[in-house]
This record gives structure tokens, C-alpha cells and sequence, in this order.
């Protein structure tokens, strides 16, 4: 007797297994971390709300707030805090800019910023991150100063 299932139609197929994701967290002198294979990564977007990004995700760029970055893999479960950032997602890669890791003593908790102030904030760490790049070191003291 014959299957019902015909070669070649979409039921008859043997999935595949699904796809990873490269994860990279960078900062203007290094790499934090890089993750060849997550199944899943969790970051907090600039409007408050949690996103989950699996393989086959949308490609996207969004800032991210202070705070946790999660990931898994078929290992573990892993999490960084970071500081705000920008998020990359383009293919399977998934990247996230960002100045530094969260410590406790600065206040880059989010709750505590307006919009414009988290864009102001974001603003001084990129063009922070040009200036380290191309060499020259800024004293934000005078500077802020000098524009009073």
C-alpha cells in the first residue's frame, strides 16, 4: 500500500534543524562577549518593552536600555549587564554597541531618564566613541564649561 504522503510536499519533509544565532557584544576597545550558537537573546528596547530575538528575526536596529542582556544556547544560560546601546540585528548575527558593562555606581537606570535625556546621553557616548577613535581625549569638565 502506498503513503498518502506525497515526496516532496511539505509534510513529507524531514525538518531541519534550526538555525543559531551569532551574538556579539562590543565596545569601542573590545569585544565582551561573543556567542557562536544562541538559541535566544533578550534585550530591553528604548520604549520600556522586552525583545526576543530568535534565528529567522527581522532585520532591525534599535536602541537598547541599561540593563541585562540574556542568551541561550544548548550549554547555558548566560547574562550581561550592560550599559544603553544600540542593537543590530542582521541575518543570524546579532550585535549590541555599547559603552561599557553596567556597573552599580553610575545611575543608568532608565526609570530615572526622560526620552530626551537617555538620546542626549546616547549621543555623548557615540560621539565619546568617535573621539577615542580617532585619538583625541576629551576633558568633559572644561568642555561643559566652556559652553556655560
Amino acid at each position: 500500500m502506498r503513503s498518502p504522503v506525497k515526496p516532496g510536499s511539505w509534510w513529507g519533509k524531514v525538518p531541519k534543524l534550526s538555525p543559531t544565532l551569532e551574538l556579539t557584544v562590543l565596545t569601542p576597545e573590545k569585544t565582551l562577549l561573543h556567542v557562536d550558537s544562541a538559541q535566544r537573546v533578550r534585550v530591553k528596547l528604548a520604549d520600556g518593552a522586552w525583545l526576543s530575538i530568535y534565528p529567522k528575526h527581522a532585520a532591525l536596529l534599535a536602541e537598547v536600555l541599561p540593563g541585562p542582556l540574556q542568551y541561550d544556547t544548548e550549554m547555558e544560560v548566560g547574562e550581561i549587564a550592560l550599559r544603553a546601546g544600540i542593537l543590530q540585528i542582521r541575518g543570524h548575527q546579532v550585535v549590541v554597541m555599547t559603552s561599557g558593562v553596567l556597573t552599580p555606581d553610575r545611575d543608568d537606570h532608565p526609570e530615572n531618564l526622560s526620552e530626551a535625556q537617555r538620546f542626549e546621553r546616547l549621543a555623548r557616548q557615540l560621539e565619546e566613541s568617535l573621539r577615542l577613535d580617532a585619538g583625541v581625549s576629551v576633558d568633559r569638565a572644561s568642555e561643559e564649561k566652556a559652553e556655560a
